[in-house]
């Protein structure tokens, strides 16, 4: 599929741009065919970027499974979540449904949040939009921003190149950070659920020991690691968050929580002062929670899935040490 539609988009011709036309975005489309939480939560930063540059615009979302509904949940400017069943051949119908959804509706510009997704530029094509932003690489913007590669940025990044070329102007130099947009009520209980747990007010390290296929370190990996994290921290609380499975690759040795609800464990980790783990969807949701992270990479390309803002940190695990390890983690709780 990558091979048949890696050249969809590259006979779209651009509208001619007038300088004495004002050009108004109102509707926008973001597309990212992806359940998983972690894809949804790398979403964020885009739909963000949309919402900054065009305010009091509305955002449509086509991503597939329904967390996205939960993601976005507080996200007043996002409109619709057009929300593909993850295996369209049990709901073959509601899958043709959201395909025609694209057409049916128009859009001031659609956006590709991936540009490895064969359906999104699919997608991307057939959509009824005036402006179309389908995620290819750019060579101009690759070799000026050494983060490009990055797969929540480099959408940032096109998006911001493909309005210059329209005459838009003023672009902003940060980029939005991931965010699942906390509200206060939801801070407020995790921090009365952190509470309950530590039963202290020291300062709180939390890690989650869980990941998926190669990505997941051993239990001898996770135990010396969490042993010397308790000899370097005896004034910090240690807490591990637990994944859906319930289990725990330190044997349960430290206070633990568990819960269902992405929105509850985010706002428990948005108390903590620092979050730790593998590269994973629950690392991506403790960046969106605001709380500084630090992401072992052992199998994956840190450059695209690291976590960044909020004094966060990735660590190449091959290259490195437990010492290199625990200099960086210092680094991160000085500044936290």
């Amino acid at each position: 599929m990558g091979k048949i539609t890696k050249n969809i988009g590259s006979s779209y011709s651009e509208p001619i741009f007038d300088p004495n036309k004002k050009i108004v975005i109102k509707k926008v489309l973001v597309i990212r065919p992806n359940h998983r939480l972690g894809n949804q939560l790398l979403l964020t930063p885009i739909v963000n970027e949309v919402i900054n540059r065009f305010p009091g615009c509305k955002v449509d979302l086509f991503v597939k499974g329904g967390v996205a509904n939960v993601v976005f949940e507080n996200f007043e400017a996002v409109d619709k979540i057009i929300c593909l069943p993850r295996k369209p051949f049990n709901e073959i119908f509601t899958y043709i449904k959201g395909w025609i959804s694209i057409k049916k509706n128009h859009y001031d510009i659609v956006i590709n949040g991936d540009k490895n997704s064969s359906s999104g530029r699919l997608l991307t094509q057939i959509s009824n939009a005036t402006y179309k932003v389908f995620g290819d690489v750019h060579e101009d913007i690759q070799n000026q921003y050494p983060d490009y590669l990055h797969i929540s940025k480099y959408p940032i990044y096109n998006l911001r190149r493909y309005l210059k070329q329209i005459g838009f102007s003023d672009i902003p130099k940060e980029l939005p950070l991931l965010d699942i947009k906390l509200n206060a009520t939801e801070i407020a209980n995790g921090k009365q659920i952190l509470a309950d747990i530590v039963k202290n007010d020291k300062k709180t390290i939390c890690i989650y020991t869980n990941a998926t296929g190669d990505k997941c370190y051993s239990e001898d990996w996770w135990l010396t690691f969490y042993n010397r994290l308790l000899k370097a921290y005896p004034n910090y609380n240690i807490i591990e968050m637990l994944p859906i499975e319930n289990i725990s690759k330190i044997n349960f040795k430290a206070p633990t929580f568990y819960s269902k609800d992405i929105r509850e464990m985010g706002g428990i980790i948005n108390n903590t002062d620092i979050f730790i783990a593998a590269d994973n969807g629950v690392m991506h949701l403790a960046s969106a929670s605001q709380t500084p992270t630090v992401g072992f990479f052992s199998v994956t390309d840190l450059n695209v899935y690291m976590p960044y803002g909020n004094n966060s940190i990735a660590i190449d695990t091959n290259k490195t040490n437990i010492e290199d390890w625990m200099m960086q983690i210092e680094k991160v709780l000085a500044l936290s």
